[in-house]
């Protein structure tokens, strides 16, 4: 059973998500007979039940936008994601993971979302991607300190698994004031998922990497440049895109010599 449990946890599956255990060795019920087979008419779908099943999710949406437009500091941001209940993942989250690092430091990183380590220790990147992300801002002279670090998503998905629209689209709106309070000189958009939500671009990463944007926020009265680039966890499965990864960070310097 140890070694079982070790191989689900080597598959990432490490949340148990279910409230009542299920008996997969439960014999399944017969199927009925042939005669009963004969179906009846199928009942119509009820209506209020379809309608909630879509409502739902810009109901919360909507609730985030109210929310995070009433902050008026990061502080006040921080405490309305902690306490905000909208967002499914919050469930089964450990740690609400909201951002790390100096919010005057001008450079404002957004990644994808917590995985085990960062929903361990309420940090964002600080397991192996972390890491990667430490030596290639080290490169052109940024030390993670004086970056500001955070995720479209502040809760963890189970398992790792790819976050859903309707997570994202429950979460931008705090993502979105984020950077408004923090006002940053660049934004780094690491990974598709980042890139494609804040900008709404349906092109991957492959064709998006590299190329400098114009972010335009409510609440600034400029525009942010924002450079969309690999998220460094790719970097580790796929080593070969590391020079790619290198040119985006010389652009990220370039561009952060121009505003001085």
């Amino acid at each position: 059973m140890a070694e079982l449990l070790r191989w689900y946890l080597a598959a990432g599956a490490d949340e148990a998500i279910g409230e009542v255990p299920v008996d997969r060795l439960t014999r399944p019920a017969a199927p009925p007979s042939p005669i009963r087979q004969a179906a009846p008419a199928r009942a119509p779908t009820p209506v209020t039940a379809a309608f909630q099943a879509v409502s739902a999710p810009s109901a919360a949406t909507a609730s985030a936008r109210s929310i995070a437009a009433a902050a008026m500091d990061l502080a006040e941001l921080e405490a309305a994601v902690k306490a905000f209940d909208g967002c499914p993942l919050k469930k089964t989250a450990t740690n609400t993971v909201f951002a790390d690092g100096d919010p005057s430091g001008g450079v404002m990183i957004i990644g994808e979302a917590p995985g085990a380590d960062e929903d361990r220790l309420g940090r964002p990147f600080v397991g192996r991607s972390g890491q990667l992300l430490e030596r290639m801002l080290g490169a052109i002279g940024i030390d993670r300190s004086q970056a500001y670090i955070t995720n479209i998503l502040y809760w963890r998905p189970p398992g790792n698994r790819k976050p859903t629209t309707e997570e994202v689209a429950i979460c931008l709106p705090f993502v979105l004031r984020h950077v408004a309070l923090t006002a940053p000189k660049v934004v780094v958009l690491c990974g598709g998922t980042s890139t494609s939500a804040v900008l709404g671009r349906q092109e991957g990463i492959t064709r998006l990497r590299g190329r400098w944007f114009d972010l335009k926020v409510e609440g600034l009265e400029k525009s942010v440049p924002a450079l969309a680039t690999y998220h460094p966890s790719f970097l580790l499965r796929a080593p070969a895109r590391k020079g790619e990864a290198w040119r985006d960070m010389l652009a990220l310097q370039s561009k952060l010599e121009e505003s001085v």
